[in-house]
């Protein structure tokens, strides 16, 4: 109890401001650190942490209690993030046909461990915007699920080039949209049974979203 109470007045005595401005040049550095040629394999190197540090930043500000039923919602949606993405890699009967390259780490049975991180943090992040609106759970589920494809549209198109995955042919499946937006739907329901007031993860998931908007824009202006 005492451990939760310092950990509580330590997070409400941070500055969000500072917070917020450090993860906004953290995510311009990252930008620039991929356009330059001479940096970008460096960069690529580093995504791994790069997500670890978001995630770890977002769970910091969490507002909520981290009871237990909250701790196995999180581990559950990281659980069939990574399942379903194992699944589709090595079956190509999900997403469609892909394989991941190096640039999200360490793989299991040709699946990063990383990519369950990653479906849980924009689960989070994605249904936080939706907190102040006034929807049922199933609207707000629906709503996040087609954000969360939004962003995969652009994600999708600058993967291969940050060595995160490749498709077959270089061509992006309908199939692949189809399913994301069925996989986050099903961790949004799940998600919303748990609560997640947070100051600063709506910003990360738009951090992210134009921080992928710059580089596929560039990429494809090179």
């Amino acid at each position: 109890m005492k451990v939760i109470l310092a950990y509580k007045k330590f997070r409400n005595s941070i500055d969000l401001k500072k917070v917020k401005n450090f993860l906004i040049t953290f995510y311009i550095i990252g930008l620039l650190g991929f356009i330059i040629p001479f940096t970008s394999d460096i960069f690529i190197f580093l995504i791994p942490y790069a997500i670890l540090l978001s995630l770890f930043l977002v769970l910091f500000f969490h507002e909520a209690k981290f009871i237990k039923k909250e701790i196995l919602i999180f581990f559950i949606i990281y659980l069939i993030g990574f399942l379903i993405e194992m699944l589709g890699v090595n079956t190509g009967k999900i997403f469609g046909e892909y394989y991941y390259g190096d640039g999200l780490g360490l793989k299991i049975f040709n699946t990063p461990l990383l990519i369950g991180i990653n479906w849980l943090m924009l689960v989070y992040c994605s249904a936080n915007i939706l907190n102040s609106v006034k929807l049922n759970l199933i609207s707000k589920s629906f709503l996040a699920s087609a954000i969360m494809v939004a962003y995969d549209l652009i994600l999708e198109q600058v993967a291969p080039k940050l060595n995160m995955w490749y498709w077959k042919n270089d061509v992006v499946p309908v199939q692949n949209y189809i399913a994301w937006f069925c996989v986050a739907l099903i961790m949004h329901l799940i998600f919303r049974q748990s609560d997640n007031k947070n100051p600063i993860a709506s910003l990360v998931f738009i951090l992210q979203a134009v921080f992928f908007i710059f580089l596929f824009s560039y990429f494809n202006l090179v």
